[in-house]
């Protein structure tokens, strides 16, 4: 399966973080671009129907919520994990996203 970035602000959110940081998320990338649907915890986690996060585990918490669209993997939004449940915030702007895609 391709990964495919929604748009330039997820492309920017990945190459911004530390260089250790981006080794995971790219080896995280990795595994999910040759599993797909079958990778599971503790790498990916279903949220919502369609929804997914890739999680970057560490001293710093990356998730990245991302959807499978036919023979494509597409990374949504990514942020910056500081407490134990998801943003409210950050959750809203993921399906927004999503269900412009699904519009499409």
């Amino acid at each position: 399966m391709n990964i495919v970035f929604l748009d330039d602000n997820i492309e920017k959110f990945i190459s911004n973080l530390r260089k250790d940081v981006l080794a995971k998320v790219l080896r995280n990338l990795d595994l999910l671009e040759q599993f797909g649907y079958k990778l599971g915890l503790p790498h990916s986690k279903k949220i919502k129907d369609k929804l997914f996060e890739l999680r970057i585990l560490g001293k710093i918490e990356v998730r990245i919520f991302y959807m499978f669209n036919k023979s494509k993997i597409i990374l949504l939004h990514g942020f910056i994990k500081k407490s134990q449940k998801i943003p409210k915030k950050e959750l809203r702007y993921a399906l927004n996203k999503m269900n412009e895609l699904d519009k499409v």
